[in-house]
């Protein structure tokens, strides 16, 4: 048996969590032993990322801490979403939970994109039903001056969440989290979500060294955020690239390529896994593979065995099943969960995840079962 909060049974209450000096009550964390280390080394997500055989295929949800669990809507309750980010009380509480309730195989660091930018000063907030909206767009040169590199001071409360984070995972993997470069700079751009990028692509094509100097400045940022998670002891990071199906693949590898591999190498230097994941990619997938990432990605809107294919077949794979799918009868989840595993196999290493994120909408007791589900078919003796 593992230590860590899949044997916790309560979950810490709003009032518990509401404090203005979270450091002063937040629980001590102490180095792990090399045998946790080792054991943590050993599990079946790091295992299955290094292209290794697992005792069973991993699974974790996309935006598994969040709207889809009625213990998350009653703690984010009047709490504004960047102000949840930056609390380690509020981030320990909020990554633990689909762990304690759902069993799967890793925690994801809950945070946003956004959070590293405006960390480093510029006028951004996350507006309920809309998104991420910046007062003043990103579109001068001069408007870099607004963007200076994120240094770990000015994110105290990312490496204390971890740090509390490792502390109570165990053996249990903590997936750090960051934006790509393009998503960032899309959103900074445009000033808050796009359908067509418009802005974004304008800026891209018209002024084409601006646009590289934007996406320096956001890899040298998301580089900087991921480096902070995993030197407070995340296991593993994910870099989302949320908007780069919007893109064809010539302006991908001419435009994008090259600040995700940037940000990607710097985070190879830490020895850790790294996965890369965007939405619409999948024409893209065989460029994301050779950004440098050791784990792709895959949406709902390829085939699994397709996408083993358009890599290569030398990469660990992660996804994909269709969000929508868990509305559907268990019969048809079930169907469609054996396929993506026999899928999988093809892969030198799977990691069992949805194409996009858990939906709001969704029964968090499905989710639960599908777990149970992964482990029963995959678990080998």
């Amino acid at each position: 048996m593992t230590s860590g909060p899949r044997q916790q049974a309560t979950t810490r209450s709003a009032s518990d969590l509401d404090s203005t000096a979270p450091d002063a009550t937040a629980p001590e964390t102490t180095a792990p032993s090399a045998a946790s280390r080792d054991r943590l080394a050993d599990s079946p997500l790091l295992r299955a990322a290094r292209g290794e055989a697992a005792r069973h295929t991993p699974v974790w949800f996309m935006r598994q801490a969040g709207r889809s669990l009625p213990e998350y809507r009653a703690l984010r309750e009047g709490v504004a979403m960047l102000e949840s980010c930056r609390r380690p009380d509020l981030v320990t509480e909020i990554t633990l939970q689909p762990v304690r309730r759902h069993g799967v195989d890793a925690a994801i660091f809950f945070s946003d994109i956004v959070v590293p930018v405006a960390a480093v000063g510029l006028g951004i907030d996350i507006v309920p039903g809309v998104g991420p909206v910046v007062a003043e767009p990103i579109r001068t040169r001069a408007d870099l001056d607004r963007l200076p590199p994120l240094t770990p001071d000015l994110v105290p409360d990312i490496t204390e969440s971890v740090r509390q984070l490792v502390g109570e995972l165990g053996d249990i993997p903590l997936i750090g989290f960051a934006g790509a470069p393009f998503t960032l700079a899309s959103y900074l751009v445009e000033g808050g979500p796009s359908r067509n990028h418009v802005k974004t692509k304008a800026l891209m094509h018209g002024d084409p060294q601006l646009w590289h100097d934007l996406c320096d400045r956001l890899a040298t940022i998301s580089a900087a955020f991921l480096t902070v998670q995993v030197e407070a002891g995340a296991s593993a990071v994910q870099l989302f690239d949320s908007w780069a199906g919007a893109l064809t693949r010539a302006d991908y590898e001419r435009h994008v390529r090259p600040h995700s591999a940037r940000v990607l190498a710097e985070i190879g230097r830490l020895g850790v896994p790294r996965i890369h994941f965007g939405v619409g990619t999948g024409e893209l997938l065989e460029s994301m593979a050779t950004a440098g990432a050791d784990v792709i990605g895959v949406d709902y809107r390829v085939n699994l065995a397709e996408a083993v294919t358009r890599v290569g077949g030398t990469y660990a794979v992660q996804g994909n099943l269709d969000p929508a799918l868990l509305f559907a009868p268990w019969e048809v989840l079930e169907a469609q969960t054996r396929r993506i595993l026999r899928e999988g196999q093809a892969a030198p290493g799977h990691i069992f995840n949805l194409g996009h994120g858990v939906l709001p909408e969704t029964d968090p007791t499905v989710l639960t079962r599908l777990v149970t589900l992964v482990h029963e078919l995959t678990t080998r003796a």
